[in-house]
């Protein structure tokens, strides 16, 4: 039976890379991958982009009320896209999905059933949480239904593991906002350990604390 694999980090851990390098392990061996990510994340458009400037187009995006494995299954056979030209296709041998924190539950729902009912191996590669700590929905969902799940490790600027994502606009961090602001569009972010990131709230680990005088040593 093929799995369902969530391969998580905080911001700068290198889940595009490690995504763009199994997609090129797969096709090394001759093997078909198709690439995904939801439309929601228009950092470098239909791309997937790493920090290390790799970059490569996905075979599809995902919309938010998309079914994902009725997607999955028109460009697996050709029926969507350039290479459906009355070609024959090999198996897609594994699905790749970036971002994948930006999913609804749903659509995870719907890549473990590719998994397990079409027998393809999904990859799926995202945070697990928001600048205020809290469970993206498709990181949550993952988090309860995947096969496998791995942290890809970062360090924080003080050198301890980091942890969590800090929201910068300009030279200040912010922790009041939509959950969703993508790098880059006025907004940028830093990988934080929990130490340097009640530093900067002040002690708090969410909008629903109230900020409190301590001191993290």
């Amino acid at each position: 039976m093929a799995k369902l694999y969530f391969r998580y980090g905080a911001m700068n851990s290198g889940k595009s890379t490690a995504l763009l390098q199994a997609a090129y392990n797969y096709e090394e061996r001759g093997q078909r991958v198709l690439l995904a990510k939801p439309r929601v994340d228009t950092k470098g458009e239909s791309r997937i982009v790493s920090r290390l400037g790799v970059a490569r187009e996905v075979s599809f995006l995902l919309d938010h009320d998309d079914d994902a494995r009725a997607v999955f299954a028109r460009h697996a056979s050709g029926e969507e896209g350039a290479l459906g030209l009355g070609m024959s296709l090999p198996p897609v041998a594994c699905l790749l999905v970036d971002e994948a924190q930006f999913l609804p539950p749903g659509q995870v729902d719907d890549l473990m059933r590719i998994a397990v009912l079409d027998r393809v191996p999904v990859l799926a590669y995202g945070i697990r949480t928001d600048f205020q700590t809290r469970a993206f929905p498709g990181s949550a969902r993952l988090l309860e239904v995947a096969h496998s799940l791995e942290e890809l490790k970062t360090i924080c600027r003080c050198g301890s593991k980091a942890l969590f994502n800090g929201r910068r606009v300009g030279d200040h961090f912010v922790f009041d906002g939509e959950q969703v602001a993508i790098d880059g569009e006025s907004v940028t972010y830093e990988s934080l350990c929990a130490g340097c990131y009640l530093r900067e709230t002040g002690g708090a680990l969410g909008p629903a604390e109230k900020h409190v005088d301590v001191t993290v040593r």
